[in-house]
């Protein structure tokens, strides 16, 4: 079978090392994961195993990906054409279909079809997202009233609390926002905007991971909105990863909210590529 699954990160790593890093932009959240596994173990994310796995052509050379870290859905890095029902299939040998999957928009419709015919159920788009990388930093003009300063432990009990209230308005599935927020507190991956003495908007970055940082969760609370505090703290986390050494800034929007699209193009994204997140159902 050209799909070969494991759960060693470091056979993981080791084999699709080589495919990651040539498009390390396109590969942000592969090569991210990798970079917390390795900084501070599974238990970062999930206490429940994660499963691996690449695609070998006729020539034995690497050219595709999946990972599954739960309670995250399957992403799918590269799906070589055709391979879409053997991994499938593979998954389901190995005790368990996802329920949800992450593709570029470029392979949703094959993996949906292969879906369909290796089980007889249904695929619905859940997201569209877009990947865009920063071209040159345009902060905003005039700047929001107030300041960017680094997030530290006694900002964890917000930190959570605005992490939640993001997946919920994002709609993305629920995790473990206590590891998350204790991972990025550890790399000083969080920074928070104040206004007249108080925090009104947040933003994380990931680590360096080949040089990629991704901005991530940037949210401001109902109450401090449309003040341009958003565009604020994401131009001073972007800033930091610049001054950090990274050679791309990237992050991810929801297509599906044109307010957010429109402020990261002003402060100097462009768009890489789309991809689609999949809520996959079984027959009955």
């Amino acid at each position: 079978m050209p799909w070969t699954l494991t759960r060693s990160l470091d056979t993981f790593a080791e084999t699709v090392g080589d495919l990651l890093g040539a498009d390390p932009v396109r590969h942000t959240v592969p090569l991210t994961l990798l970079a917390v596994l390795r900084a501070t173990g599974a238990s970062a994310i999930s206490d429940e195993p994660a499963r691996y796995g690449w695609h070998a052509g006729d020539s034995g050379q690497v050219d595709g990906a999946f990972f599954q870290t739960p309670p995250f859905p399957l992403s799918v890095t590269a799906l070589p054409a055709g391979s879409a029902s053997a991994l499938i299939r593979l998954l389901a040998e190995d005790g368990g279909l996802p329920d949800a999957a992450n593709v570029s928009s470029d392979d949703a419709a094959a993996f949906s079809a292969a879906w369909v015919g290796a089980t007889g159920g249904g695929t619905t788009v859940a997201q569209r997202q877009r990947l865009h990388r920063l071209g040159r930093l345009v902060p905003p003009d005039p700047a929001p009233p107030g300041a960017a300063r680094v997030a530290g432990p006694d900002d964890r009990e917000l930190l959570v609390e605005w992490s939640t209230a993001f997946d919920r308005e994002a709609h993305t599935r629920a995790r473990d926002n206590e590891r998350t927020v204790d991972d990025r507190l550890s790399h000083a991956g969080l920074t928070l905007w104040e206004s007249g003495g108080q925090p009104v908007a947040m933003a994380g970055r990931t680590r360096d991971a080949a040089g990629v940082v991704r901005v991530a969760g940037v949210y401001t609370p109902p109450a401090h909105r449309q003040r341009g505090y958003g565009a604020g703290v994401t131009a001073a986390v972007t800033q930091a990863a610049l001054d950090a050494g990274a050679s791309a800034v990237v992050l991810f929007t929801d297509l599906a909210n044109p307010t957010s699209n429109a402020i990261y193009q002003r402060l100097g994204y462009r768009q890489v590529e789309d991809r689609v997140l999949l809520d996959l159902h079984l027959p009955g």
